[in-house]
Parts: structure tokens; sequence; C-alpha cells
């Protein structure tokens, strides 16, 4: 039986004993790291294990201070408007208005237009009451804004006529109707809870009106 050889194998690579050693050998080496790879494949850190190795307060830590930041921002905003001079709503004009951010001279003729129908400005609340003023300009100028009570034009609730009185935005034509008609019957209102009492007015529609009435002497 004729033995395989493998001569022609050795003649056509050309390599001596030494070589094919060392081939084999290198050979085998692959083989194994091939294998340890495909059965330790690389540890790949995904983006969720990265999150997790945050500290568990860390997001808390940012947060704070976030807020720590905002509150300086605030805080400094509230020391500005606290140096201005705040303006009074009853004696202001236009011009002074009009210097305040969000209002232009539109909102600075209503503010004035309402200041006269009612006679004065017993509250700075009163300002939202204004047509067409955004609640967020409200809430950013009022902090600058002061109203003066005592420049507040009286009605005298005795002597007033219905043109009078109805002027007020606060009374609605019944009330005045009511207020009229007992006055006529009674002679004179001597307190302002007396109408209240009579119920001619309800005790909250008092409260927004007493800065504007008086029962004279």
């Amino acid at each position: 039986m004729k033995h395989f050889s493998f001569e022609p194998f050795k003649n056509w690579f050309g390599y001596t004993r030494r070589e094919r050693r060392a081939s084999f050998i290198l050979l085998i080496l692959i083989v194994a790291v091939t294998f340890i790879r495909f059965i330790i494949p690389d540890k790949k850190i995904t983006y969720e294990e990265t999150i997790l190795k945050i500290p568990e307060n860390q997001n808390e830590i940012n947060a704070n201070r976030t807020e720590a930041i905002y509150r300086n921002i605030k805080s400094s905003r509230i020391s500005y408007q606290q140096r201005k001079p705040k303006i009074d709503l009853n004696s202001c004009d236009s011009a002074s208005l009009e210097a305040l951010p969000g209002i232009g001279p539109v909102l600075s003729a209503r503010i004035i237009r309402y200041r006269n129908l009612l006679g004065g400005f017993a509250s700075v609340s009163q300002l939202s009451e204004v047509y067409g003023l955004p609640e967020e300009t409200f809430n950013m100028i009022s902090g600058r804004l002061t109203a003066d009570s005592s420049a507040i034009k009286r009605i005298n609730i005795n002597t007033a006529d219905y043109k009078q009185l109805i002027r007020l935005p606060y009374f609605d034509k019944y009330e005045v109707a009511a207020i009229l008609k007992y006055r006529e019957l009674k002679g004179r209102i001597g307190d302002l809870n007396e109408m209240v009492e009579n119920k001619l007015i309800t005790k909250e529609k008092l409260i927004k009106i007493r800065s504007y009435l008086n029962v004279g002497d």
C-alpha cells in the first residue's frame, strides 16, 4: 500500500522543518485567542450602566444647585426693584406708567381712565381690574407700585345723585336705585353699615366700596 506523502506540500510551500513547526505553533495560538474571545466577549459599558454609576443623590444635588441659583437671581431682582422709588398710582402720569415693563401708551391711558372713574386707587391690587392688563404684567410691576388712598375723591352717599353713584364701577343699577329709595324714605344714611343691615348691598360689596363713600357731616 502506497503511503501518503507530504513531500509535494513541502516543495510547494518551500518551508523548512523549523518554519513548519513555528507556523503550527502560531496557528494554535491564533485559534486559542479566537476561542477565548468568543467565549469571553469584550465588556462594553452601556449608557444605562453609566447613569447607574452616578451617585444616587447626584440629581438631587444638581436640583438643589439650580434652585439656589434661581433664588439668588430672584432675590437680586427683588432687591433691585426695592431700591427703585415706587410709583404712586394716584399721582403718576402716563410717562411714569409707560416706564414700567409691559406698559405701553394704550395700557397707560386705560389705567389713568380707570383711576378717574374710581376716584383713585385704594390699593395696588385694583390695577388688575384694568381691561387688557395681563396677569403676568401685573405680577411683574406690582412690587414697584403704591397707592396713596388719602388721594381718593369720596362720594357723599347722602347727597350724591344717580349719575354720581353709578359712576363707581362697583355699583350695580339696582343697588343705586335701592339706596336712593331708602334715602328718600329714611331721609339720611347714618352709617355705611346701615346699607348692609337693610340689605341694600351685600357685606362683600361694602368692603369694596367703603373707601369711596362717606356719609357727610
